[in-house]
């Protein structure tokens, strides 16, 4: 494998159409000498103290990408314009004077310390300028910058260079661009001299595409494919039997009898790195789609479908299968889960494991050695889908899925439309859980998948629960529960849409605790409430838990009395502890699939209706007062016309 593509082609790649680089520093340390050196070859006698903004042509340099180099003042009253000029640039670079100790020092004590406190993203050169003027007794720059490139990792290079005899003056700038167009961080650990992980799994994923026979190595053939594809242009027999005994003299496992194995083509990658060939591995990258972050770049993930805000997507046919595929290529053990380490060599391809943190981490049922089950997985995906569709596509691709988005999901009907038609043709459901805080609703979440509710972290955020249903007809449903904080409920209904995305709404409460029912109950009326004014009008059941315990009478007289005036099932009684579930999940999913019953009226909700069905009648009255008067009329004129004709 070797670099054949131009340097302009790898420029452009990079999505760069012009690179800005801002140079600081104390004062006198030779900013302004610097640049007009680079842009007129020689030393200026006389110099302003702040060059206007210097712009180098395309062709400069062999990236062919413009550069537009900005002079600041370190003096107080210039700092905000420094400041905004540093956030605007895409590379920084920093002088100090190699006659000057003092300026040295204050990299370090100052000038480092500064951009990072504003959080500076572009990567820094750090410069010594007048290397003419430099004591011949002092240390090599190696000495003097290494403990100072330990202390902040975003030091890109170090250069010394002078103005005055035109020593390593373009090169300043062409470090600065490179560190733009093909940067190091991204790529490499420098302590640890080794590929980053983010890189090492797109290479590997990479290396999978390009491994078509799937034996785990790459033939001479698929070699010369993969160096076509990136560089566009083949591989000679002697460069590919050149560069497979450079692998195998350095590491012997990165060639077998077929071809470059995946630790081969790692080694390569980071042998590029260590050369300073960084847009060889860029190049690669890029080709394969990915931006600087080593994701894949956003128009590629891009969600190009709209949907109204009670529409959601949902994994089509195709997909499940190639997931049950990927599922059974990973259970090593064929045990019917996946382990963690399996789980995360199927995500080995990703940027990380999208499920290693909330909300999907702990979401879904795992049995007692931490395996995933298939139905667990199918549900992880489902709620991915739900959540973040775009993530959802991008993990499908990263692990292996060659289908275009439209091909991946279906949108499903509006929800609306659903309750018009009575029924739905969703797989998926979501449930918003309510209810005070200590009523039973993390329980409930815990105990559908399989957990006791001990095994919950407290916490005051979204908690979401996945799993399938198998419902009375043998059918499967998708069933997540989404826990709304108490705390969180008046936030969320000040969204108009926000129960746009709901297809049932369940209300718990404490039914040994009446102040539980009452904050039950006006949740469940700010909710109704909510929907008659917005039409995302949703199912809404209410679960009285802990059933195990001595009841408040007046909690259930009052639950039951007002379900019945709102016109909704009777609360349904549960005990986590005893296990006493009373077939709440299917439940829940029978009320999705009848979007039109179980919907809460609120009095003000029943006076509308009323008034509707009045006007409504009015209108009908007078419709047919008005359709009586034509017909008269009609029946007036024909007779009139009869008795004309007679006469």
């Amino acid at each position: 494998m070797a670099s054949a593509t131009s340097p302009a082609m790898a420029a452009n790649l990079a999505g760069k159409s012009g690179v800005r680089v801002v140079v600081i520093g104390d004062p006198g340390t030779g900013k302004s000498s610097l640049i007009v050196a680079l842009a007129t070859e020689q030393f200026p006698e006389n110099v302003l103290r702040v060059m206007p903004p210097t712009r180098l042509p395309a062709d400069y340099f062999p990236d062919r990408v413009p550069i537009t180099i900005i002079d600041t003042s370190s003096s107080p009253e210039q700092k905000p314009k420094l400041i905004a000029e540093c956030q605007a640039a895409d590379a920084v670079v920093l002088t100090y004077a190699c006659d000057r100790p003092a300026t040295l020092e204050r990299l370090s004590s100052f000038w480092l310390p500064e951009l990072r406190r504003l959080q500076l993203k572009a990567p820094v050169i750090v410069v010594g300028c007048k290397l003419d003027l430099r004591d011949e007794q002092q240390v090599s720059l190696e000495q003097v910058m290494a403990p100072i490139m330990q202390s902040f990792r975003e030091i890109e290079t170090c250069i010394e260079c002078s103005a005055l005899r035109q020593i390593q003056v373009p090169e300043v700038f062409y470090y600065a661009q490179k560190a733009v167009l093909h940067p190091t961080a991204p790529l490499f650990d420098q302590e640890l001299q080794s590929l980053k992980p983010r890189c090492v799994r797109a290479l590997k994923r990479i290396f999978i595409i390009c491994d078509n026979d799937k034996d785990g190595a790459l033939s001479d053939v698929e070699l010369n494919e993969f160096q076509v594809r990136c560089f566009s242009a083949p591989l000679q027999p002697t460069e590919i039997s050149g560069v497979k005994r450079v692998v195998q003299e350095k590491m012997p496992e990165g060639v077998n009898e077929t071809g470059l194995t995946l630790t081969g083509f790692l080694f390569l990658h980071a042998l590029f790195i260590e050369k300073g060939r960084l847009e060889t591995t860029w190049t690669v990258l890029r080709k394969f789609g990915y931006d600087n972050d080593i994701k894949l770049r956003d128009d590629l993930i891009a969600v190009p479908i709209k949907r109204a805000p009670d529409q959601t997507l949902e994994l089509t046919s195709e997909v499940v299968d190639f997931l049950r595929g990927i599922f059974n290529m990973f259970d090593i053990d064929n045990d019917g889960a996946l382990l963690p380490a399996e789980l995360e060599d199927l995500f080995s391809t990703a940027p990380e494991n999208p499920w290693s943190c909330d909300p999907y981490k702990d979401c879904a049922e795992k049995n007692v050695l931490g395996g995933l089950s298939l139905e667990g997985f199918l549900s992880k995906w489902a709620l991915m889908t739900l959540l973040d569709p775009t993530n959802s596509y991008a993990n499908l691709v990263y692990v292996g899925y060659p289908g275009e988005f439209s091909s991946a999901f279906t949108v499903t009907r509006k929800r609306r439309v659903d309750r018009k038609k009575q029924q739905t043709q969703r797989n998926i459901f979501q449930c918003f859980v309510f209810g005070a805080r200590g009523s039973g609703k993390t329980s409930l979440l815990q105990s559908f998948i399989g957990r006791q509710p001990s095994d919950a972290l407290p916490s005051n955020s979204e908690r979401f629960a996945t799993n399938s249903v198998e419902m009375a007809d043998g059918t499967r449903k998708t069933l997540i529960l989404r826990e709304i904080p108490e705390g969180d409920v008046r936030s969320i209904l000040s969204d108009r849409e926000s129960l746009a995305p709901c297809d049932v709404a369940v209300f718990v409460y404490d039914s040994c605790d009446e102040y539980s029912w009452q904050r039950a109950r006006d949740l469940l009326v700010q909710v109704a409430t909510h929907g008659e004014n917005t039409g995302y009008e949703v199912p809404c059941l209410i679960v009285a838990a802990k059933d195990d315990l001595d009841q408040s009478s007046q909690a259930l007289q009052e639950s039951t009395r007002v379900s019945q005036d709102m016109g909704i099932e009777t609360p349904i009684p549960i005990s986590v502890k005893l296990r006493d579930l009373n077939n709440i999940f299917c439940r829940i999913v029978h009320a999705a699939q009848l979007p039109h019953l179980s919907i809460p009226e609120t009095e003000a909700g029943k006076t509308r209706r009323q008034y509707r069905q009045l006007l409504n009648r009015s209108l009908m009255v007078v419709s047919v007062g008005a359709a009586v008067a034509v017909v008269g009329l009609a029946a007036y004129r024909v007779y009139a016309a009869r008795k004309n004709s007679s006469s």
